[in-house]
């Protein structure tokens, strides 16, 4: 029976959360991000940039792994399960008033994402277009002063501190908070744990 806590003998005691093209995608874009943060921070702070002294290998290493990053991330949603990346859009995109009372810290039973991880969605796929706009503006602005603006340098930098304090706290619940620690397994190789999955996403599992 759902939220029994009794499992049959044939069910699982995992249940499948994320397929390999949903993983695909969140590990490109991890990945590409601490590359282009790493070699941001280095064309950004001068003390780093004097240390590793390779600042033209540094923009190039920046430039070719935005380029890369955004290659990627289309030809795995060209070739992977696209119909399943749908499903998980509009899942993201549904803000129900189960969500909007778990923000206000009222429990309620939570789909497959939950509202904090449907607005850290939202936030990610914002910085990542308003840093590649303002990142390809930077480098026209290198070879036409016509597309040299003040602002586009301070919002590339402003979105940089904001998504540090994203990244440190998607990195404390991922790995470091004991109830939500858990969820990493499903992000790496699929699954979770069944008994995990009802306590926290309940809507989702029955």
């Amino acid at each position: 029976m759902p939220g029994s806590g009794i499992r049959t003998a044939t069910e699982s005691p995992y249940v499948a959360r994320f397929s390999r093209t949903e993983r695909a995608i969140h590990w490109i874009h991890a990945s590409a991000f601490f590359v282009l943060l790493g070699s941001g921070l280095v064309l950004y702070v001068p003390r780093l940039s004097e240390a590793i002294s390779r600042r033209p290998l540094m923009r190039a290493i920046h430039i070719d792994t935005a380029i890369a990053w955004a290659v990627a991330l289309v030809l795995v949603a060209l070739l992977g399960d696209r119909a399943g990346l749908r499903r998980t859009l509009r899942e993201v995109d549904l803000f129900d008033r189960d969500d909007r009372l778990w923000l206000r810290r009222i429990p309620r039973p939570q789909g497959r994402f939950n509202a904090g991880q449907k607005l850290n969605v939202a936030l990610t796929a914002s910085f990542a277009l308003l840093f590649a706009v303002s990142g390809f503006f930077l480098w026209l602005g290198e070879r036409d002063n016509a597309y040299r603006f003040a602002s586009t340098i301070l919002v590339h930098d402003g979105l940089m501190y904001v998504a540090l304090v994203v990244l440190v706290g998607h990195l404390y619940l991922a790995l470091i908070y004991p109830s939500t620690r858990h969820s990493l397994r499903g992000i790496t190789v699929g699954t979770v744990r069944r008994d995990w999955a009802r306590e926290h996403h309940e809507k989702w599992l029955e």
